[in-house]
């Protein structure tokens, strides 16, 4: 998440928050898709008992159960790997955080799939946010995540799904938001 105070200086606060378009992403995509083709064209050399792949003979594999499973395996990863290439190029996640003290509103915008959620945007009065949130759970899968607590709705998320950001970071940024909202930091 990046910030950045526009030309009316420390007026209005806006935040860019990534999305689906993340170099592991797009890693684990092309992991799958390779993968997922490499096993369907075996698992079709097989059954056709003709050589589809130019580094190895699957011809020689038993289509059942060997065949069949490598076919499995084979359109199960070429699924998935689908869907991750449409959650990426839609930028599934990203979007930006706005908090506007000319127009006395804050604006949270995440881009989603298709049809009504394509657009996921909240906006209030900034005089309803209560305080900013830092929730910290470290182990094996630690969290570390930026609320936006507004009176009468559940905590709002401002930060990025996936990979953890720095703790410092995450100090910073909501050191900065509480400082700019002029509301309390709570959870350090």
């Amino acid at each position: 998440m990046t910030a950045s105070l526009s030309s009316t200086q420390s007026q209005t606060l806006k935040r860019t928050v990534l999305g689906a378009r993340r170099l592991s992403n797009i890693f684990w995509a092309v992991v799958l898709t390779l993968g997922g083709l490499g096993f369907a064209l075996a698992g079709a050399s097989s059954y056709l008992k003709q050589n589809l792949l130019p580094f190895a003979d699957p011809t020689q594999l038993v289509f059942i159960p060997q065949g069949i499973a490598m076919g499995f395996y084979g359109v199960a990863a070429l699924g998935l790997a689908t869907f991750l290439w449409v959650v990426i190029s839609l930028d599934v996640g990203g979007g930006y955080n706005s908090f506007d003290k000319v127009s006395n509103r804050l604006q949270i915008v995440r881009k989603g799939f298709w049809g009504e959620n394509r657009r996921i945007e909240i906006d209030h009065p900034l005089e309803e946010v209560t305080a900013v949130r830092v929730a910290i759970k470290e182990g094996l899968n630690p969290k570390r995540t930026l609320y936006l607590r507004i009176k009468g709705r559940p905590d709002i998320p401002l930060t990025r799904v996936g990979q953890p950001i720095p703790l410092s970071d995450l100090e910073n940024q909501g050191a900065e938001l509480a400082r700019f909202l002029q509301v309390p930091l709570e959870g350090l």
